[in-house]
């Protein structure tokens, strides 16, 4: 495997960090106790354990060489159990001569080898004849076997004697001192991740159209500052579009007052020849002034509530009929979804329209989506947009007659509002080509969708 250049090192860890708060708030936490924990272990057994046993297995040693030492001047048998008396007592070592055996040629060393190598060092140091010894048979003593011309002169000492052997009550305490203080500091990072967390829910249920009445700051002083001033935003941006609202709604009705006049006086009057037109002006002002509301308005305050699809769909179809277009309707018949009714009606009825107004074939289609959510596409055969115009086509007031033709009526808001409605439902409006030759607009909404099974 080759590894990478220094310089790609920060990228490639970058990309494996974790990306959310609470993962990032965790390393921080978690990494430095770690690194603390494994550096004071470390310490711990190289300066202290170490030493430590460096210095039982030289005692051992000592006392081993001593006793072989004591043998080897009167290799009587006599002598021999005073010897083995005398360190059972004061040394408590387990001394026998097995006669005539030789050292056994296997080694039997432990995984980490620290235990033996120590000990092997003291026993070189202190003995001058062969020796063979073993640390892993039994687990609570230390066989040493040193060879005389006799035999082999066989001692058995306890562990304790030559290894440290409470070290694992310090590494015990210090890992359930290690998860205490983890466990601590998860529940604080938690606490303060869920205020933020509860802040971002907030933020968007409001770019929904939602509101969240029980709402409150909570966590440290920083999120609870944050919280606050998005309510303040919040508020200053409802008390802006509830003017709006009511500003162009008064608008619209003062306008309706003289178009109703003006409407009453043509009815009136005895027939010209330019009547018929000035009637159609008056149809397409009015038609102008409710897509001026609608646009402004987006039924903003309308609660969402579990809707057929199936049913917008065939009244958006239903429209694009009476517009003289051809419309097929793909959806399941339980399909259903959260939405705002009367807005997302008014969305599918504009996306219907335009389709209808430049072709002459509409599919109407939708469908759950894997990962949650709804998708539902507009599809017409007319002469479709430009994939440069697409952005533009967005545009509150933009006609694109160089590439579609003349609306008869209208100001180039369907788009506009489709997709604000799509936006106020967490989602968004794509455009793309169709199969059919024209325009293919795609809504995307999360949220829960159902598809209730057919008797």
């Amino acid at each position: 495997m080759r590894l990478l250049p220094a310089y790609l090192w920060p990228r490639f860890l970058k990309r494996r960090l974790p990306t959310s708060l609470w993962g990032r708030s965790l390393l921080i936490i978690v990494l430095p106790v770690l690194v603390m924990q494994m550096a004071v272990t470390w310490v711990f057994f190289d300066a202290h354990w170490q030493t430590v046993t460096a210095r039982l297995s030289e005692g051992l040693a000592g006392d081993i060489a001593w006793a072989v030492e004591s043998y080897e001047d009167d290799p009587s048998p006599a002598n021999l159990d005073k010897l083995a008396n005398r360190a059972e007592r004061s040394m408590s070592l387990s001394i026998v001569l097995q006669d005539g055996r030789t050292l056994p040629t296997e080694e039997r060393r432990g995984a980490i080898g620290v235990v033996d190598r120590v000990l092997d060092r003291a026993l070189d140091a202190r003995l001058d004849r062969p020796y063979w010894f073993d640390t892993t048979r039994y687990p609570a003593y230390v066989d040493i076997q040193v060879q005389e011309p006799q035999g082999v002169l066989r001692i058995i000492a306890p562990r304790e004697r030559a290894v440290a052997t409470q070290a694992h009550i310090f590494v015990l305490w210090l890992a359930v001192a290690t998860v205490l203080l983890m466990g601590v500091a998860i529940l604080f990072i938690r606490n303060q991740v869920r205020a933020i967390e509860r802040l971002a829910d907030a933020a968007e249920a409001f770019g929904r159209g939602e509101t969240v009445p029980r709402f409150k700051p909570h966590g440290a002083r920083e999120v609870r500052a944050a919280a606050v001033a998005f309510m303040a935003m919040r508020d200053r941006i409802q008390r802006h579009i509830d003017q709006r609202t009511a500003l162009l709604a008064s608008v619209s009705h003062d306008l309706r007052t003289p178009l109703t006049r003006l409407r009453l006086e043509l009815a009136l009057a005895p027939p010209f020849k330019r009547q018929s037109a000035m009637r159609g002006d008056l149809d397409e002002m009015e038609h102008m002034i409710d897509e001026y509301l609608d646009f402004a308005r987006g039924e903003a305050g309308e609660p969402p509530k579990p809707v057929s699809i199936s049913d917008l769909l065939k009244a958006a179809g239903e429209d694009a009929k009476r517009a003289g277009a051809e419309v097929e309707v793909v959806v399941a018949e339980g399909l259903t979804a959260s939405v705002r009714p009367l807005a997302f009606k008014r969305a599918l009825v504009n996306l219907a329209g335009n389709a209808a107004s430049h072709g002459e074939h509409v599919r109407l289609s939708a469908r759950a989506l894997a990962s949650g959510g709804l998708e539902i596409i507009v599809e017409d055969d007319g002469p479709g947009i430009p994939e440069a115009m697409y952005d533009e086509a967005f545009r509150p007031f933009s006609r694109l007659d160089d590439s579609r033709n003349q609306n008869r009526k209208g100001v180039g808001l369907g788009l506009a509002i489709a997709r604000d409605v799509a936006r106020g439902h967490g989602g968004d409006v794509t455009l793309d080509r169709s199969e059919l030759g024209g325009l293919k607009a795609t809504i995307r909404i999360p949220g829960a969708v159902t598809v209730a099974e057919s008797a």
